[in-house]
């Protein structure tokens, strides 16, 4: 039984989660959600929130990218699962997938909102959520400090929720040169062949990001 999954290559959370399927070599069918029919009406009316990634597979209908990566590795862990067996280690796991989508995410998709017309912001620069993006570097970078990985001995859920949310908010707010452990973890994870794949299939969609896609910043 296929694995289908509704998407958009430049999402960060489908990034994410197609993150899990490549680190498992795990195949899926990809349902672009570029507005072309009948692909969006039919995901429009499966599920009227619209937010993606969304799974199928079967009879589950799986929502939220955390939920999709815990559903495939619970169908393959393989050799090293993306959630620890260890039951503490999964918490730390779980605690720092939900840093990513809450420090980094968030404030980077606040100025995205504002950047497009959703929300108002003052005319100051983001600098509410440039301040929560530097608070969130200064933790994680003393977090990452003889750190590989962010939350395990091995490349884990919170990794594949860490590369696209250090992607996107260091372009809408440079990491500050003095974090070097942040910097060099970001690098480790834009370098990991499960997240430049999903990395390379959304440079044809990089024009499309409303605060500017830098250059030499991939």
């Amino acid at each position: 039984m296929s694995l289908a999954m509704y998407l958009h290559p430049l999402s960060s959370y489908s990034q994410k989660a197609k993150t899990a399927f490549y680190e498992k070599d795990l195949p899926f069918e990809a349902k672009l959600l570029d507005g072309s029919e009948p692909i969006n009406s039919e995901f429009s009316r499966k599920w009227p929130i619209k937010r993606f990634p969304v799974l199928e597979h079967g009879g589950d209908f799986i929502f939220e990218a955390t939920s999709v990566i815990e559903y495939i590795d619970m169908l393959h862990p393989g050799e090293q699962p993306l959630i620890p067996r260890d039951a503490a280690t999964a918490i730390k796991v779980r605690m720092w997938d939900r840093f990513f989508d809450n420090y980094m995410q968030y404030p980077q998709q606040r100025m995205v909102n504002a950047a497009i017309g959703r929300e108002m912001e003052p005319d100051d620069g983001y600098v509410r959520w440039r301040q929560a993006l530097e608070t969130a570097y200064a933790i994680l970078d003393a977090h990452m400090k003889g750190r590989q990985w962010v939350a395990s001995e091995t490349f884990s859920l919170a990794d594949c929720s860490a590369a696209p949310a250090l992607l996107y908010a260091d372009w809408a707010h440079p990491v500050p040169e003095h974090f070097e452990n942040l910097r060099a973890y970001r690098a480790r994870l834009l370098a990991r062949p499960s997240y430049a794949r999903a990395l390379d299939e959304a440079r044809p969609y990089r024009h499309l990001y409303p605060l500017g896609a830098p250059v030499g910043r991939d």
